[in-house]
């Protein structure tokens, strides 16, 4: 985001918080970028049964560590790209956020006695606005070292790439050799860079025909356009991929084993590392309390769940 959803590799991210969190924003240059639905919309499948965040008591000691400026507004403000289902997607009316990482958002502002505001953002432009705009982002964000390099990041979730086809792969897509087929990834996910580009350059370099690495701003459009036949193949988040192939009807199936396991964060602002601390103290707690586990059990996510929550772990990429 990417492995799971992490953004572009940048150089320009190393030289200041500033400058890094604007590159953040920047998209990847691919053989073919496209955009809209292209088709009938997938569907997305009823929301699971929404954990209860009233089941979750406010620890006073947390709440008074808590930055002064959010204590007063008494909400935490909570920036998301809400068409990654499972984790985070609206539900049957087409507004309320819901997911994993929304009832973890809901779990954390009980156990701080906030209220809780999730926006649906575009997946791009949620780190740039972390401190203005938004108190959190948490949408799935592969924690590596750009990203530390420009905000504070939360470890509360592990996934890894996983991809899927039609079902009975009638386009015979392999892993093994993607040079001049379609490919569908969300813009700005580490399927897209390096991912995919890397396998490109391998295609070029070899004299075979590209990849045709289709960006789209939503996971639902990306779906979409498997499930209808206009790309060959799609990356994602293994649980997306997961929770996609139960939502399709029997039309997408499973491609190959998830790889590249690596962990998600919670994002705060660069500048706010006070509020980094009592997030991880919060996730801390909700582990400790099973609520944690509750949340992820209730959205069959259970299988990235991780035992210790930590503020800008060291990753390798």
């Amino acid at each position: 985001m990417q492995i799971s959803r992490s953004l572009l590799s940048n150089p320009a991210l190393k030289a200041a918080t500033v400058l890094a969190v604007s590159a953040l924003a920047l998209t990847a240059c691919t053989n073919a970028s496209e955009t809209g639905t292209g088709g009938a919309a997938t569907p997305s499948g009823s929301a699971a049964a929404s954990f209860d965040p009233s089941t979750v008591q406010k620890d006073d000691a947390l709440a008074a560590m808590l930055p002064e400026a959010i204590k007063t507004k008494g909400t935490l403000t909570v920036g998301s790209d809400t068409s990654y289902a499972p984790a985070e997607f609206l539900g049957t009316d087409g507004q309320t956020a819901v997911g994993y990482d929304v009832d973890i958002a809901k779990a954390i502002g009980a156990a701080l006695g906030l209220k809780v505001q999730v926006q649906t953002a575009e997946f791009t432009g949620i780190l740039p606005a972390l401190g203005p705009k938004y108190d959190l982002g948490i949408s799935s964000f592969t924690i590596n070292p750009e990203r530390l390099a420009a905000v504070n990041m939360v470890s509360y979730y592990k996934a890894g790439t996983g991809w899927a086809v039609q079902k009975g792969n009638p386009k015979k897509v392999s892993l093994d050799d993607l040079c001049g087929k379609s490919v569908g990834v969300q813009t700005g996910t580490i399927q897209e860079d390096p991912d995919l580009s890397g396998r490109n350059k391998k295609c070029l370099a070899e004299g075979k025909q590209p990849i045709n690495i289709v960006t789209l701003k939503t996971q639902t459009d990306i779906t979409t356009r498997l499930v209808n036949g206009s790309i060959d193949a799609m990356a994602a988040d293994s649980p997306i991929i997961g929770y996609a192939l139960t939502q399709t009807g029997g039309q997408l199936e499973k491609l190959g084993e998830v790889y590249d396991a690596a962990p998600q964060g919670i994002a705060v602002a660069k500048s706010d590392k006070a509020l980094a601390d009592v997030i991880q103290k919060t996730v801390t707690k909700l582990m400790e309390d099973g609520s944690y586990k509750k949340i992820l059990e209730g959205w069959g996510a259970a299988d990235g769940a991780i035992t210790t929550s930590e503020v800008n772990p060291a990753v390798s990429s």
